[in-house]
């Protein structure tokens, strides 16, 4: 249980990093978001022709020898190699020094859905195909799904608490909330928190569409396929990326004069306890969710100005969660406006929170809402403010963040713009 919220310390995010399908800097993921544009393309990274879904939010441009060398980069995977790129920039953008000036107080929750479980993959193919003596010793831990948190805390020398979320899709989001108790408790002045996905390839491909959740008449329109709230959605775009905040006690930050994005005010998770693969229709998890998340920030729900929703693109669950925030939020529901990252650059799976929770930070701090991009389909079920195709110039104070995953994994926070 957190301490009493007059006395816990409060939690600050002072650094963002971001590697996505729009870019590979904060200025270019945070510009495209604003200006509508799609990171969702024709898969490249290998043959999709035999596939009903030929489409992918992959990385462009993405130079692992900005932030790695060669020999090493060869030994880990894509998910680790651009989680630690997204932790470089994160720390840099905080105005901190490579190595944490009080190593044993720095600390690292960083998360992923999936890992490198495509080395673990291509070890078997060797083994079989060419025999044990060709098995690479490093197939085994580049597929460990602590690899990213392991990184990051030897480039940074975080020597406090290491932790690996590992919640499906809620993964990115329960790592941040989870790196704010490290603050709260204590434990550290410092943690480095986010989470990171890419594994493009022919078996989630074809995994997730044997589920029916990826859309299959867009092949030929890419940038038309996600269209979360939209009445013509099929289904979530399968995407890679990596998000990275800085997370730092007030008075740490205070201390050293750094430059304060937003609040990390509350934060919590729930269980559906309904299906491994369907959200429960009644939207009672993540409508437990959010409102623990404000009364662990001390908040009521009509202090809320902004909602990042899940917004998959799917049938089940943009309706779910529009009836959730109806039940939290009641006809106030229908003025809050609401946008869905994930209309621009996919589902990222465990990076798609800590990628929304930047969202949300920025959002504060810049004073403009991204668009929902594709709606164009009115949907009787989903009849909010989703902020349809065109950004908002508005003025937000207090921000819901939410994610929701397979196995009925729910989580929510709480970001608010920070006063004295």
């Amino acid at each position: 249980m957190s301490p009493p919220l007059n006395s816990r310390p409060r939690v600050v995010v002072t650094g963002v990093g971001a590697i996505t399908s729009l870019g590979t800097t904060i200025d270019e993921f945070w510009g495209s978001l604003l200006a509508g544009r799609s990171g969702i393309r024709r898969i490249t990274q290998f043959d999709a022709s035999g596939l009903p879904c030929q489409i992918a939010g992959e990385i462009p441009n993405f130079e692992v020898s900005n932030y790695l060398d060669h020999k090493e980069a060869r030994r880990i995977p894509r998910s680790s190699q651009i989680a630690l790129a997204a932790a470089i920039q994160a720390v840099k953008d905080a105005d901190l020094a490579e190595t944490m000036p009080y190593p044993e107080r720095a600390a690292v929750v960083y998360g992923t859905a999936i890992g490198g479980i495509d080395r673990v993959d291509e070890g078997i193919q060797i083994l079989r195909g060419q025999g044990y003596n060709r098995v690479t010793p490093y197939i085994l831990p580049s597929g460990i799904p602590n690899l990213s948190a392991f990184l990051i805390a030897r480039q940074f020398q975080c020597l406090g608490p290491n932790s690996t979320i590992t919640t499906a899709c809620a993964t990115g989001t329960q790592a941040v909330g989870e790196g704010a108790e490290f603050i709260r408790r204590g434990l550290a002045d410092i943690v480095i928190t986010g989470g990171t996905e890419s594994l493009i390839k022919d078996f989630t491909i074809a995994g997730f569409s044997s589920m029916r959740a990826l859309p299959v008449n867009y092949n030929d329109r890419p940038t038309a396929a996600s269209r979360p709230f939209d009445a013509k959605r099929e289904g979530f775009v399968f995407s890679e990326g990596a998000g990275a905040l800085v997370l730092e006690s007030l008075d740490h930050a205070r201390m050293r004069s750094a430059r304060i994005y937003a609040e990390l005010a509350g934060h919590a998770s729930s269980a559906d306890g309904y299906h491994l693969t369907a959200p429960d229709p009644d939207g009672n998890g993540p409508t437990r969710a959010m409102r623990w998340a404000l009364k662990d920030a001390g908040l009521s729900p009509d202090s809320v100005e902004y909602i990042n929703a899940h917004g998959t693109s799917t049938n089940l669950n943009d309706k779910m969660e529009t009836q959730a925030i109806k039940k939290l939020f009641g006809e106030r529901a229908y003025n809050i406006p609401i946008s869905s990252t994930k209309s621009m650059i996919g589902h990222a799976m465990g990076a798609s929170g800590s990628l929304e929770a930047i969202v949300c930070a920025l959002t504060i701090h810049n004073g403009w809402i991204h668009p929902t991009i594709n709606y164009e389909n009115p949907d009787p079920d989903c009849d909010l403010d989703y902020v349809p195709n065109a950004p908002r110039q508005k003025t937000i104070n207090i921000t819901l963040s939410n994610s929701f995953g397979l196995g009925g994994q729910n989580a929510c926070l709480v970001l608010q713009r920070y006063e004295e």
